[in-house]
């Protein structure tokens, strides 16, 4: 393999394959943990599919090589996959009002595709590093993202509540009173035997402190027609 730069063995073959296995399910992994659209299987898909379309760039058209009229360019296959990798990436982000999520999962398949271009490629050390550069964005600087930016997030308020004329408006009020920023409201009827009348009203909020969250929910919980409170974090 190392006289011929266009030639390559098959104990390096799966060489290449396995490693793209192990970092796209490293990634996918963390991915997987915290409950995206885009998992393990998706992430290992997309690495190992990138490093076979390197390794399908690169080693073959080997048979073509000492063609007269044939110029082989190992570049021309993996540029498709950078931007071919887009519609998976769309896939994972959702528009809800004003707010849009998924976008931290689709950056996630991007970078897995690169790193799956750069095993094939044999360029074993970026690919590595990537990995680990990418798991300690996805994992440890998410933590502190939580920590100490939480109240910029985007959560999912859902009231289930008695049909009944005023029950929006003082909710509305109360969340006012507390500098809970309303992004998007949604109500939708359910049918729940033993409580007829029932709607479920879905609020899209930011909280400016998360120390207000549970006089929040405890406040509303008491109010007069209300059933049911659940707090949800919007997904990355």
């Amino acid at each position: 393999m190392m006289n011929n730069p266009w030639v390559i063995d098959q104990v390096h073959i799966t060489i290449r394959l396995v490693l793209a296995l192990f970092l796209g399910g490293l990634i996918g992994f963390e991915r997987e943990v915290s409950s995206h659209a885009a998992g393990l299987r998706t992430h290992i898909l997309v690495c190992v599919g990138s490093a076979l379309v390197m390794l399908l760039s690169m080693y073959g058209f080997s048979a073509f090589v000492n063609e007269v009229n044939v110029r082989i360019d190992p570049s021309r296959l993996a540029a498709q996959v950078i931007s071919g990798i887009g519609f998976l990436g769309a896939g994972t982000i959702i528009f809800n009002g004003r707010s849009i999520t998924g976008l931290t999962t689709a950056a996630s398949l991007w970078v897995v595709a690169g790193i799956g271009l750069a095993i094939g490629a044999g360029f074993y050390y970026p690919a590595v590093l990537a990995c680990f550069m990418v798991l300690i964005s996805l994992w440890i600087l998410n933590k502190v993202e939580h920590k100490y930016f939480n109240g910029k997030k985007i959560r999912i308020l859902k009231i289930l509540a008695v049909d009944q004329p005023g029950t929006l408006g003082l909710i509305t009020t109360l969340l006012g009173k507390q500098k809970v920023d309303i992004r998007k409201i949604a109500m939708e009827e359910q049918e729940i035997e033993n409580k007829p009348n029932q709607v479920q009203i879905t609020f899209h909020v930011t909280i400016p402190k998360p120390s207000i969250i549970e006089t929040v929910l405890e406040e509303i919980n008491q109010m007069k027609g209300v059933t049911g409170v659940t707090l949800e974090k919007s997904k990355i």
